[in-house]
């Protein structure tokens, strides 16, 4: 059964897994005392949560609650159990919470390594997992992270127990996995991605198996069942928003705007020609609405001419000027993007995006950490600086270490599975305008398992293809 492997993993190495466990609740234990992070998102959550226990309302507000689909009702249902048992905005025990959970990640992490490498892998799995930094900061988090990182890593563990167990033709497998998901999606909307990537990989599968006329009905059965039971949670708040809104939205809008709010389409678009690295998120995106743009730190990579400059500077000046977006404005915006990506489509499809990718995948995650976000300038803040290189050497460790684990390490069973997710999110993150590095995270699961198959490699590898 699943929780008896798992069990018998740790009875097996309980010494090891007890010394283990106390290090990674002690690294979080440190950022929840040293680090903790109540951030504007954090707030926004907060108030849903305190709304919805007070008045009954999903909503934003004071004594005027407006009903707002602009954020799941995952992580604000999360808050609001913690509010009900704690005391109301007692942030502090939901991270002290989230802890907990993040510390349940390892043990998933360590179990999906066991069912695709071996029990050594789940063991080394395990230790990366709980003395990953960029992975117990954001326990220390009042966002969403951790909890989707949980779910992340328990929708992979079920599903690769589905694949694991397909001769015996068991549906509980599925149907955690179905319900795993469709508890990420609850909490942040690119859950979906992760539903999208096993649907595919079963997919992929079935049609080997019809091609080489192995019997289908099982894999298409767990494949349903997945998909009926992801978008069951989904229901409740798809059917509220119907009600309310008299529009039926499973997820929540792409740029989290109200109902009938105006989004600057073409500014976002024209971010996009040139927006690489996530400085320039916190320093020009993050700004518009209601903050003034310096316009000096925009790139050079902002302007093809002399003459576009100006054209930006001015648009820039008059955006200053009332700090909100007219429709006009955002129409000369447009314009500008359209004239850019006319003179460089490949760069505005192709080398962007994949800078974009790097930068969220290699950059140091400290956006919670007090970090400067220029962190290479050594001179305001040295302190900072020495703390954002040190993550960022911690994040090319875990990706050099992956990298070598897939490219050298022990064989990995259901790899597709694994890459799937990780290429189809990370392509995703590429079409966004906000590059910002914690949207990686969720792949962490997998990233852990790969580097666990290093640790788990024979001296030399044995010939043949990795199972997928």
């Amino acid at each position: 059964m699943y929780i008896l492997n798992v069990r018998q993993l740790v009875r097996q190495s309980f010494r090891f897994f007890l010394f283990a466990t106390l290090a990674a609740f002690a690294l979080r234990l440190f950022f929840l005392f040293r680090f903790p992070a109540i951030t504007a998102d954090s707030y926004i959550y907060g108030d849903i949560a305190k709304n919805w226990i007070q008045r009954g309302i999903y909503g934003l507000g004071g004594n005027g609650v407006s009903p707002t689909y602009i954020r799941l009702p995952g992580y604000p249902a999360f808050l609001a159990a913690i509010f009900a048992l704690f005391g109301m905005e007692h942030y502090r025990a939901a991270l002290a919470v989230q802890v907990i959970v993040d510390a349940g990640t390892c043990f998933l992490i360590a179990d999906l390594a066991r069912r695709t490498i071996s029990a050594r892998a789940a063991k080394a799995a395990f230790v990366l997992a709980a003395l990953c930094p960029l992975l117990a900061s954001y326990a220390a988090a009042a966002l969403a992270e951790t909890l989707e990182i949980f779910f992340t890593a328990l929708a992979l563990d079920f599903a690769a127990a589905g694949l694991e167990s397909l001769d015996q033709g068991r549906t509980r497998p599925w149907l955690g996995c179905g319900l795993a998901t469709g508890t990420a999606i609850l909490l942040r909307p690119d859950g979906g991605l992760l539903l999208v990537s096993i649907v595919a990989y079963v997919g992929w599968i079935s049609l080997r198996h019809a091609w080489t006329g192995r019997p289908l009905s099982r894999l298409v059965a767990g494949g349903l069942v997945v998909i009926v039971a992801a978008f069951l949670p989904l229901v409740p708040w798809g059917l509220r928003n119907l009600h309310t809104f008299h529009r039926f939205e499973l997820l929540a809008p792409r740029y989290a705007n109200e109902e009938d709010s105006f989004v600057p389409l073409g500014f976002n678009r024209w971010v996009k020609t040139w927006m690489a690295d996530y400085v320039s998120v916190e320093e020009i995106y993050w700004n518009v609405p209601g903050e003034a743009v310096e316009a000096g730190k925009l790139p050079a990579r902002a302007f093809d001419s002399d003459l576009q400059r100006q054209r930006t500077l001015q648009l820039l000046a008059e955006y200053d000027a009332t700090l909100h977006v007219t429709p006009e404005m955002d129409a000369s915006f447009a314009a500008l993007a359209a004239e850019r990506i006319r003179a460089a489509p490949l760069r505005y499809y192709i080398w962007l995006p994949l800078t974009r990718i790097a930068d969220m995948w290699l950059r140091p995650r400290t956006e919670i950490l007090p970090a400067d976000t220029r962190w290479w300038e050594f001179n305001d803040d040295p302190l900072g600086s020495v703390l954002a290189v040190t993550f960022g050497a911690i994040g090319v460790f875990y990706v050099s270490l992956a990298l070598a684990g897939f490219l050298r390490g022990a064989p990995i069973r259901y790899l597709g599975l694994l890459l799937t997710f990780l290429l189809l999110r990370s392509v995703f993150l590429g079409t966004l305008e906000n590059p910002e590095p914690r949207y990686t995270l969720e792949c962490y699961p997998v990233v852990l398992v790969l580097a666990s198959a290093w640790f788990a490699r024979n001296r030399h590898r044995p010939s043949g293809t990795i199972p997928t």
